[in-house]
């Protein structure tokens, strides 16, 4: 039996796990602001972080109201992540009426961003399209300076957060070839999508598709019935199938585009938000393959 000092000796072996020999660390508490970035955010923290998301599974981050839990989490952390470009309108009042001291993130800071489409009226819903995401090398400069903030915030485990990111670029850089190979089997002119609303504009530029939208791309926006009977006849005269409803809008003025242009509704798409889990979009990656698939199926029946 082992003597009741070696006993001792091992559980201190255990705990001297930190690099430099220091006793290991708790998690350090970090926030994310919507789901796909609280994914982002786990695969890179790894078991070194522990992520509150506040914007969850299904939840419209354009709409969102911070709840007193909220400002509870935010106070207690030591990183916000945020998407920024306009996306999260309630961040900078939840960050101030916290009182935290945590270290709020942009990830898309290095990311050029699109400009906003002005609607039929001349309107423009924010100054440019926050929904980077939808473009996965946006998400490698997002994972970057992910990586470097957690680095920064907790340098004796720096390592980890490096190694978790350098695989999960890997993982990036072959879902988009696979993308790229599987949207570049479709012709041009079959490119031609309708989405609830226009969140799918970096994933168009970079994958060559035309996506169109009734409302813009901030869900609070409403189509014009000026606006959905031109999109309406666009879509008879281009003959355009691929019709899509999104996991965070309501489907009723889409069913409408799609009985009015004699096409059918091809499914949903994940924009803003990922499914709960057990579903096709727990994690982004799961969220881009599902996507690319509804879409390239549907399209190849334009």
């Amino acid at each position: 039996m082992l003597s009741r000092r070696l006993l001792l000796s091992a559980a201190a072996a255990l705990a001297l796990s930190a690099p430099g020999g220091g006793y290991a660390a708790d998690p350090i508490p970090v926030v994310a602001s919507f789901s796909i970035l609280g994914d982002l955010v786990r695969q890179i923290a790894g078991p070194d972080a522990t992520v509150k998301t506040l914007v969850g599974p299904d939840g419209d981050a354009h709409v969102y109201q911070p709840t007193p839990s909220d400002a509870k989490a935010v106070a207690a952390a030591k990183l916000v992540f945020m998407n920024g470009l306009g996306f999260e309108g309630w961040m900078n009042r939840l960050l101030k009426s916290s009182g935290t001291k945590a270290t709020a993130v942009t990830v898309t800071t290095g990311i050029q961003p699109r400009a906003a489409e002005k609607d039929a009226h001349g309107h423009a819903h924010g100054n440019v399209d926050p929904h980077a995401w939808q473009n996965v090398a946006h998400v490698q400069v997002m994972v970057t300076n992910i990586a470097a903030a957690l680095a920064a915030a907790d340098p004796a485990r720096a390592e980890g957060y490096k190694s978790r990111a350098t695989a999960y670029q890997a993982d990036l850089t072959a879902l988009d070839a696979d993308i790229r190979r599987q949207i570049g089997a479709l012709s041009p002119a079959q490119r031609r999508v309708i989405t609830s609303h226009d969140a799918f504009g970096y994933y168009g530029a970079a994958y060559g598709i035309t996506f169109l939208a009734p409302q813009g791309m901030n869900t609070e926006s409403e189509a014009s019935a000026k606006d959905v009977a031109k999109l309406i006849t666009q879509m008879r005269q281009q003959k355009i199938k691929a019709v899509f409803v999104e996991n965070i809008s309501d489907p009723r003025l889409t069913a409408q585009l799609a009985k009015e242009a004699g096409a059918t509704v091809g499914g949903e798409l994940y924009s803003d938000a990922l499914s709960p889990a057990g579903g096709p979009a727990t994690y982004y990656l799961d969220l881009m393959r599902a996507n690319t698939k509804a879409l390239v199926a549907a399209m190849a029946l334009n």
